[in-house]
């Protein structure tokens, strides 16, 4: 079970990483069964950070700076009331109410699209960052930030490979930056869990193959409609 959860788990990360947006959620909880929840963090977080520049490599033209630049301050800051509040409230509660935050600001955002700019938030003050440390909270948590990435990213209503490119830099630099807090403060990085990791990288590869052929594919307003269902069944994950 534990080897039949870590293959297609990286066949969906590779998949997640290159486009398909919120398929990695899946393997979340799927880990977390096999492997245990805190270890499972430390054992998917190698395998995102591979995918991770695979990602950028093969996007690194379609990023979009300044909705990075807006989101990494408080992204950090999220890693540190991580740390802070781990010990006192149980994961799966953090899930749950992340989920639902995640399901209302959908809500918000199916309203300001049919009512228009005059009810858009998008562009208000606080909207990027209370994402970026909604992100960054649920990166350090679970490594469930894909859904809160994909929501801000739609609401900001960017073109199919701009979509793909910005979410890439952005967690290629947040994942990279967790590291040194995974393997030092929660310790759960270690050589053992690191050679698991290297036998996933053929699977993470095909993953990253099929995500570019299925994005190649989508045309550009069925891809933000396939985007929000992903997220939506992503965020129900979360709730579950």
């Amino acid at each position: 079970m534990q080897w039949g959860a870590l293959m297609l788990a990286a066949v969906l990360i590779g998949m997640s990483k290159t486009g398909i947006q919120g398929i990695n959620t899946i393997s979340i909880p799927m880990l977390a069964l096999a492997f245990g929840a805190k270890p499972s963090t430390g054992l998917i977080l190698p395998m995102l950070c591979f995918a991770d520049l695979i990602a950028v490599v093969y996007y690194r033209r379609s990023a979009e700076w300044k909705y990075i630049l807006r989101l990494l301050p408080t992204a950090v800051a999220g890693f540190i009331v991580a740390i802070l509040v781990d010990r006192f409230i149980p994961q799966e509660e953090f899930r749950r109410l992340m989920g639902l935050c995640i399901l209302a600001t959908l809500g918000v955002m199916f309203w300001s699209d049919r009512k228009g700019r005059a009810a858009d938030v998008s562009g208000l003050w606080w909207y990027a960052p209370a994402f970026g440390l909604a992100g960054g909270f649920t990166t350090m948590i679970g490594n469930a930030a894909g859904p809160v990435m994909a929501v801000y990213l739609l609401s900001m209503r960017l073109p199919k490979l701009s979509f793909v490119g910005t979410s890439a830099w952005f967690f290629l630099i947040v994942n990279y930056l967790k590291i040194p807090l995974q393997v030092f403060v929660w310790d759960n990085i270690t050589v053992s869990s690191l050679s698991l990791n290297l036998t996933t990288i053929p699977f993470i590869l095909v993953g990253c193959l099929l995500g570019v052929w299925l994005v190649k594919r989508f045309p550009e307003g069925s891809y933000r409609k396939f985007i929000i269902v992903m997220t939506v069944i992503s965020t129900i994950l979360l709730l579950i």
